[in-house]
C-alpha cells in the first residue's frame, strides 16, 4: 500500500488556480525532491502535506486516510528560515516539541516525563551532531548548526514523513554538502519518507530517489491565473548510478527549452 496518495488534487485561492490535477502515489521510504519556478505552488503543496493549507478539490491521503487538517506528529517540517526559539538553548529548543505535545496546558513537563523528554532530545541532538552545544543559544550557532537544530526539532516526535522547504538554500556550499550527508544518513537510518523542495536541480538528483517538476502544462495569456501547476516530470533516480549529473543537466535543458 502507498504511504501518500493524491487524486485530482487542486488548490485555488478564489479564481486564482495555484495547483491542479496532481496525481501521484509515494511508497514508504521514498525521497521525493521537488523543483520548479518560484511561485509555482511548491511550498503550497508542502503546506497541504503538513495540514496547514486546505484542499480545494480532490484527495490527499496518508495510509489511505484523508490527511488531517492540522499538523501532527507523523509529519515533521524544516523550513529555510530557522524555526527555533531564540530564548531557549539548543536542548530547550529540542525538548519543547514534546512538552507542547504532551502538556498542552502548561507547555512544560516535570519529573519522569521531563527526564524522558530530555533523553529523547539528547538522542536527536547526538544524531545531528549537536551533543556538544546543549547549552548554547541560537544566536551563538552558525547557520549550519541552526539548521541541524531545526532538523532535531522536526525529528523529536519520530515522524514517518519529513517535509523540507529549501532547507539548505541559505547555507554556504561546504556546509550545504555536510547537510546533504546528514539528511541522507537520517533518511536511511530512520527509514523516513521525505518530500524536499529545492531550486537546485543537481541537489534534487543528488539527494532524491524521485524528482518532480512543478510547472504549468497549459496557459491562457488572457487569464494567467486560470490554470495552475501540476507535476510535469516524475523521474526515478537510481542513487547508485553515475549519470545523475547528466540527468540533471538534461532536465535543466528541457525546462528551459
Amino acid at each position: 500500500m502507498s504511504l501518500v496518495e493524491a487524486k485530482g488534487l487542486e488548490k485555488h485561492y478564489g479564481d486564482d488556480v495555484v495547483l491542479e490535477r496532481l496525481n501521484f502515489s509515494v511508497e514508504p521510504g521514498e525521497f521525493v525532491t521537488v523543483v520548479g519556478a518560484s511561485g509555482c505552488g511548491k511550498t503550497t503543496f508542502l503546506k497541504m502535506m503538513l495540514g496547514t493549507e486546505s484542499i480545494t478539490k480532490g484527495q490527499l491521503r496518508v495510509d489511505d486516510k484523508p490527511i488531517p487538517g492540522e499538523p501532527g506528529p507523523d509529519r515533521g517540517v524544516v523550513f529555510q528560515r530557522y524555526s527555533v526559539f531564540p530564548h531557549l538553548t539548543v536542548l530547550g529548543n529540542t525538548i519543547i516539541a514534546e512538552e507542547l505535545s504532551r502538556s498542552r496546558v502548561f507547555g512544560k513537563l516535570f519529573g519522569p516525563g521531563r527526564r524522558k523528554a530530555r533523553e529523547a532530545a539528547m538522542e536527536r541532538l547526538t544524531q545531528v551532531g549537536l551533543q556538544h552545544a546543549l547549552d548554547k543559544y541560537p544566536h551563538e550557532l552558525s547557520g549550519g548548526m541552526q539548521q541541524r537544530l531545526a532538523i532535531a526539532q522536526a525529528l523529536m516526535m519520530k515522524p514517518r514523513i519529513l517535509l523540507l522547504d529549501e532547507p539548505f538554500g541559505a547555507l554556504d556550499p561546504g556546509i550545504r554538502q555536510d547537510m546533504h550527508e546528514l539528511v541522507g544518513k537520517l533518511w536511511r537510518e530512520q527509514k523516513l519518507t521525505i518530500f524536499m523542495i529545492t531550486h537546485d536541480i543537481e541537489e534534487a538528483f543528488a539527494l532524491g530517489t524521485r524528482v518532480w517538476v512543478f510547472d504549468k502544462w497549459r496557459d491562457d495569456p488572457q487569464a494567467p491565473q486560470a490554470y495552475g501547476a501540476t507535476i510535469t516530470y516524475d523521474l526515478d533516480v537510481d542513487r547508485n548510478r553515475e549519470d545523475a549529473p547528466s540527468q540533471a543537466k538534461k532536465l535543466q535543458e528541457d525546462m528551459h527549452a
